[in-house]
């Protein structure tokens, strides 16, 4: 019988994200030992990661100044939002870049290959679903309505495309690069377009069109395994995220028809979590717009947001079912799990 993991819980994420926060507490509630590691700032503040492979072995550590992990114990690993690799400050120009490369393939690739580790999601399926060509395809496979969408560089087909829609188009980038004007970070918004905004300019690189849809509202789905939780968002905006101080939130249901599809499309991209955007119209047709695959949840009303957050602590908890009843262990080895901000940085 193959022994599964049956150590610590592994959160990739950085110091500040109170997302992770969420499902931490649930976590030391249940008295699940957790280990929170920023990869791209903590190994260059005394933390080591090292792997040994040989035929028919592997062994590998995480030290820091004070603790000790066997990655090979790890049960679940859950991806969340940690820091790029940027390698160590006190390098500069390609230094600091081969540095931050030799990170990425090197510690990415063993936190990536950690024997029988339940991940969600696994930072590969990750990027391979952030590609919005991609999206589009799987959520057509999957039973789900797309608008009309048209990706070009060739501004006179877009012309075209913008005037066969009768002008309501909207353009959305296909990546949120960073980007900022003297100084300052900017945010390309979801926007209506007409066809005489559509200049040459198109031809710099592909630029995503969408026929717009007459929507009575939009929809946060999110799903974890098998579970969907969705809420109805009401705002004054054509992108909601623009203003979210002036949207609206209500729990909703979500259509048998339309959980089946979610389900289909997680599978294909091989995901356990997905944060999906829907347009829903006035007859109640539900229109797929994209899945962040690591999208955030915790902005949404209490009760859903602890619902997502219970969801996915029960899936880094999976490998419990595997295992041997035993004494629970304990909480990134701090005596006291009410002490939350300790826990936090107990493995920094």
């Amino acid at each position: 019988m193959t022994t599964l993991p049956s150590g610590p819980v592994l959160v990739l994420t950085s110091l500040h994200d109170v997302t992770a926060d969420v499902v931490l507490r649930v976590l030391a509630e249940r008295q699940v030992p957790v280990v929170r590691l920023d990869p791209g700032t903590d190994l260059h503040t005394g933390a080591a990661l090292t792997a040994t492979y040989r035929s028919g072995d592997l062994r590998g550590t995480l030290r820091t100044p004070t603790r000790e992990l066997d990655l090979t114990e790890v049960r679940s690993v859950w991806t969340r939002r940690p820091s790029p690799y940027q390698g160590p400050p006190e390098l500069s120009g390609q230094e600091r870049r081969f540095a931050a490369s030799q990170s990425l393939w090197g510690v990415g690739g063993i936190l990536a290959s950690l024997p029988g580790a339940h991940y969600v999601n696994h930072p590969w399926n990750n990027r391979a679903a952030e590609y919005k060509p991609a999206q589009l395809v799987t959520a057509q496979r999957s039973g789900l309505s797309v608008p009309s969408t048209l990706i070009t560089n060739d501004h006179e087909q877009a012309r075209e495309f913008a005037a066969q829609h009768a002008g309501s188009v909207v353009y959305k980038p296909l990546w949120n690069t960073p980007y900022a004007i003297d100084g300052r970070a900017q945010q390309v918004w979801v926007r209506d377009v007409r066809p005489h905004e559509i200049t040459p300019a198109v031809a710099v690189c592909p630029h995503l069109f969408q026929a717009k849809v007459e929507k009575a509202f939009d929809v946060r789905l999110t799903a974890v395994g098998s579970r969907v939780f969705a809420v109805r968002i009401d705002s004054p905006d054509l992108d909601w995220r623009r203003r979210q101080s002036l949207m609206e939130c209500t729990p909703l249901a979500v259509p048998a028809r339309i959980a089946r599809s979610v389900s289909a499309y997680l599978t294909t991209f091989r995901l356990v979590f997905g944060a999906f955007d829907f347009a829903v119209t006035p007859a109640g047709d539900w229109y797929f717009l994209e899945c962040n695959p690591n999208g955030q949840w915790a902005w949404q009303p209490d009760p859903v947001t602890d619902s997502i957050g219970h969801a996915i602590a029960d899936e880094l908890q999976r490998a419990l079912e595997h295992e041997p009843a035993r004494p629970p262990g304990p909480v990134v080895n701090v005596d006291r799990v009410s002490d939350l901000p300790g826990m936090l940085r107990a493995w920094r």
